[in-house]
């Protein structure tokens, strides 16, 4: 399979209807850049056979990936040459090889190369090196978490100090400040350690024996300047790894951030907290700024961090970040390294799983590491949540305490909010709006935020300032009030968000979006004043624990048709307490951050802290054991929230998760099931999203009614009763109860799910499935009935003929029926061999509602790729995103709703022969349904009466078509969205 065209074959004749034969050259599809290269063949951790003379290298279930076994060095060896071989084709140079948890390699190309490369057999993809970006928004979760005392689970589990000892726990990240007492450890050299043995050679090479039997094997890398020396790692800090090749080849050095190192250091903080909360150590009696914490912890103390920096800062806001190729270096070398978990506080893709960083993670997991990655900070807008893939484990944050202040305005009213400052502003004191204080011709709505050097001295000394939350960090807005004098903050979301508690330079509190029109009020009175005061003094109850944070991206999943279910679940992540980078955060040694990257890191702990005592577990049974066993997160009026797509299955519960009783797993043949159902060749069956066997269960369009297929396997023997419940839905399961009489015993479970007489369309339902017995476990669910369920294409022939079409509908009415056509093909005839390609510009009408091509192979054993990309009119540039169908087949088909561009440029590749060989003989449809209809189509009985759950009949008629033809038609389904093509061929057979 391949993803692009590159030079045309012999000239074939241009169409009737404007379709012109095209020069792949003058196509500007790929702008010269850095771009990763996803290869064909699998990665060393999922590579299972099939090539001669190379053994598989994919690890049982249970046991963990050998990166230095004679068979992995040998097919590693073996990719990266075909990788080398690939590049040198297009006389391009291989910067980065991946070749562990991820098949593909990076270099930096021209858009010449790039074409080539995307039209290569042994090319899966091409994609352009991205920068992503920390989810951080910049008391103990531990104790909220019930990991203390003595039933806590520290305790069941062994100590605080050793949990998940002999454990590594691996951080993509900022780096890592090895002067926090987080991350002290014992000196490393080149004698045994530690009880786990670990040591390092002269050269930086580390070693460390694990639980699970296999050794950690890693770097410390000491990076260009004296900020990182060997000594820096350590028992604790096990390996320290850095990528900076492409920061440092776009970023000029003097854009590079203050405090940023070209080492493992962190510059910013981030990577810092989130290894801390991960596994950094007990650090008893932490002061910040004057304010007792007491004991800080990760989850797991006794584990050992392995450090990956691959984001960076720079002065530009558009670059800098965290670049992809970087990224699935990072991946490799912690598979191969040897660590156990992965965190991954680093936003990702929403709309696809097909993507290099997600792909990455799935080698990973099928190496046997567990991966917990940030759903993302752009809630509670819904359908922004990332890292939709069910091979990893997608992470909410979460509320676990309050840290409540309260304004009083001087009329003696009284707001609640979040403040950290122990003293406030006791007394009344004037307040200013930060809109009307700005500087003499500065910017009223930059004033308004509080941005730096916006607020004038002179208006804003001695008072307390309101400051409107956006576009600013929330303490850079207090720093600006600060600087001009002032002595207190109010802070307040414009729109719903999260209230987060900072350690801000002058007391503040922060208030919620609701109070702002009585703040705004209130400033226009005469010589309005306010005081911040600790604590909650007002009448209105502290807020409810935990709540999922407003800032946590939110489902539906714009990815696999919102049919994966995400985030899968929280932890905290709002204002937490760990180790940060001094340089940066105010000379700290400790910062409270919030963001979906902070509670990430929990649940990358706590999967440590599983695998600790269970070292054959795999990462889809640590995913089930906290996804089953998490527990409702709390509404605002302080219910038991039902929100699946804000709490994944609910607030991690670590006390019930090492027994869960009943597994839930998914398959990596699963996971590639589903590429292959978005239409990528993956060599296995496709796998429609809802089939997947994950501890949750989605479907976006039910019509009456949905099934779902479970398989459990048991922890150990005991029963189990099961019931499912989700509101307008009535709910019936293959299994009341079952049975086992020992651990690995499989239970599958068909659940069916039939909507209510009245149930509200279009409009999601959540609930959950439920076993109780000897265990309780649950999974959540989430579900959209839909008006209908009509066929997606119906065929007919003849130039006067007609088709009965079925439809099912999931409400009782009428449905108005709207035909769109026959548009005729405009087809093209020609050839393409092996690794070449035809390349042709097609014309859209203006307005057009569909554009469809469709390519059929004349030998049905050839594999031909179709990609469109829309362009100017010319073709000579596009001007928006290729679409590709790419499966195993002869024929290809794409379908481009409402084009917008006035040009497609079509490229047909030859990517594997049949019997028939090579140039393989192709045609090429064109449907434009914004051409003028020809004939005359009809659906009768129009309007459609339709009974919720029954099925309805009418009739799609047409009448006055050329002989020899084939056409295109669509019929509407009044408002729904839905549609049914119909394709009609009178050509002779």
């Amino acid at each position: 399979m391949a993803t692009v065209s590159t030079v045309a074959p012999a000239q074939a004749a241009d169409s009737a209807g404007g379709i012109k034969k095209l020069d792949r050259a003058a196509v500007d599809a790929y702008e010269a850049g850095r771009y990763i290269v996803l290869m064909q063949q699998p990665s060393a951790a999922a590579y299972t056979g099939g090539i001669q003379g190379l053994a598989p290298t994919k690890p049982a279930a249970g046991r963990s990936f050998d990166p230095r076994s004679g068979a992995a060095t040998a097919y590693r060896t073996f990719l990266e040459k075909q990788q080398r071989q690939v590049a040198a084709a297009v006389d391009a140079t291989v910067t980065r090889s991946y070749t562990t948890a991820t098949n593909g390699f990076a270099a930096q190309l021209t858009g010449e190369q790039a074409t080539a490369l995307a039209a290569a057999k042994d090319v899966y993809a091409l994609v352009p090196v991205e920068a992503r970006t920390p989810d951080a928004v910049p008391q103990n979760t531990a104790q909220t978490l019930g990991m203390y005392g003595k039933s806590g689970v520290w305790a069941k589990h062994g100590t605080q100090a050793n949990a998940g000892s002999g454990v590594v726990v691996g951080d993509l990240d900022t780096g890592i400040w090895p002067e926090n007492p987080s991350f002290s450890g014992e000196e490393l050299s080149g004698a045994p350690t530690g009880p786990w043995a670990a040591r390092m050679d002269p050269l930086g090479n580390t070693t460390m024996k694990k639980a699970d039997g296999g050794t950690f094997r890693g770097a410390c890398e000491t990076g260009t300047g004296d900020d990182w020396d060997l000594s820096d790692c350590s028992t604790k800090i096990i390996g320290a790894r850095y990528y900076p090749d492409t920061f440092v080849d776009t970023v000029p050095p003097e854009e590079v951030a203050e405090g940023e190192f070209i080492s493992p250091r962190d510059g910013g903080g981030h990577g810092s907290h989130t290894a801390s909360t991960a596994a950094g150590n007990v650090v008893d009696d932490v002061s910040v700024d004057g304010i007792e914490f007491g004991e800080v912890t990760g989850m797991v103390p006794g584990a050992s961090i392995a450090s990956y920096k691959v984001c960076w800062e720079d002065t530009d806001p558009d670059t800098g970040g965290c670049y992809t190729d970087a990224i699935l270096s990072a991946i490799d070398d912690a598979v191969r390294d040897g660590v156990d978990v992965i965190n991954f506080s680093i936003s990702g893709a929403t709309d696809t799983v097909v993507d290099p960083v997600e792909i990455a993670f799935a080698g990973a997991a099928d190496a046997g590491v567990f991966v917990a990655a940030s759903a993302g900070n752009s809630g509670p807008t819904a359908s922004t949540v990332a890292h939709n893939s069910p091979w990893l484990t997608t992470v909410a944050a979460s509320t676990y305490r309050n840290f409540d202040g309260t304004v009083e305005l001087g009329d003696g009213t009284r707001y609640l909010g979040a403040m950290i400052d122990g003293t406030g502003v006791p007394e009344q004191t004037p307040l200013v709006d930060a809109a009307e204080a700005g500087v003499a011709g500065g910017d009223a709505a930059e004033a308004g935020l509080c941005a730096p050097d916006s607020l004038d001295e002179a208006a804003v000394d001695g008072a307390v300032v309101v400051c409107l939350r956006g576009t600013y960090g929330r303490v850079e807005k207090s720093t600006e009030v600060a600087r001009a004098g002032g002595v207190g903050m109010i802070l307040v979301n414009p729109a719903e968000s999260s209230l987060d508690a900072d350690l801000h330079p002058v007391p503040t509190v922060h208030l919620q979006s609701t109070d702002l029109p009585a703040i705004e009020a209130y400033l226009d009175t005469d010589a309005p004043t306010a005081a911040l005061l600790p604590g909650n003094q007002t009448d209105l109850p502290s807020a409810a624990l935990p709540q999922v944070s407003g800032f946590s991206s939110r489902g539906p999943a714009n990815a696999n048709e919102s049919d994966i279910l995400k985030p899968d679940i929280s932890a905290p992540g709002q204002s937490v307490l760990a180790a940060v980078a001094p340089p940066s955060n105010s000379d700290r040694d400790f910062d409270l951050y919030s963001g979906t990257s902070m509670a990430a890191p929990h649940i990358a702990g706590l999967g440590a802290l599983l695998m600790a005592e269970n070292p054959t577990w795999t990462p889809q049974m640590v995913q089930s054991a906290m996804m089953t066993t998490a527990t409702s997160t709390r509404t605002a009026g302080d219910k038991a929230s039902r929100d699946a797509f804000a709490q994944g299955a609910g607030q991690v519960t670590p006390a019930s998760m090492f027994r869960p009783g009943l597994f839930v797993t998914s398959t990596s043949r699963q996971w590639y099931g589903l590429i292959a159902d978005q239409g990528f060749d993956t060599g296995v069956k496709p796998v429609e999203a809802k089939a997947v066997n994950i501890p949750s269960m989605a479907d976006h369009a039910v019509v009456q009614s949905t099934t779902f297929t479970r398989t459990v396997t048991t922890q150990g023997k005991g029963t189990w009763k099961v019931s499912a419940s989700v509101p307008g839905f009535t709910t019936q399961v293959s299994k009341k109860s079952f049975s086992a009489g020992k651990a690995g015993v499989k239970r599958q479970l068909v659940i069916t799910f039939t909507a209510k007489d009245g149930v509200e369309l279009d409009r999601w339902a959540k609930g959950f499935v439920k076993l109780t017995g000897t265990t309780s476990a649950r999974m959540p669910v989430a579900l959209k009935p839909v008006a209908l369920d009509a066929p997606a294409v119906v065929s007919g022939e003849g130039a006067d003929s007609d088709v009965d079409v079925t439809v099912t509908s999931g409400t009782t009415g009428t449905i108005d029926l709207t035909t769109q056509g026959l548009a005729q093909a405009d087809s093209v005839e020609d050839s393409v061999a092996v690794n070449d390609s035809a390349a042709y510009c097609v014309p859209v009408t203006e307005g057009s509602p569909l554009l469809r091509i469709d390519v059929d192979a004349a030998d049905d054993l050839a594999d031909l790729d179709l990609t469109v990309i829309p362009t100017n009119a010319e073709c000579s540039a596009a001007v928006g995103a290729q679409v590709v169908s790419a499966t195993g087949s002869a024929d290809e088909s794409v379908t481009i709703e409402a084009p917008d561009s006035p040009a497609v440029a079509v490229f047909v590749d030859g990517f594997a022969s049949g019997p028939q060989g090579s140039p393989m003989d192709f045609r090429m449809d064109v449907y434009d349904l914004g051409t003028a209809a020809q004939g005359s189509l009809t659906a009768t009985p129009d309007p459609l009466e339709v009974t919720a759950g029954e099925e309805s009949t009418y009739s799609l008629a047409w009448t006055g078509l050329d002989a020899d033809a084939r056409y295109l038609g669509r019929v509407l389904y009044g408002d729904t969205g839905i549609s049914t093509l119909l394709e009609v061929t009178t050509a002779t057979p």
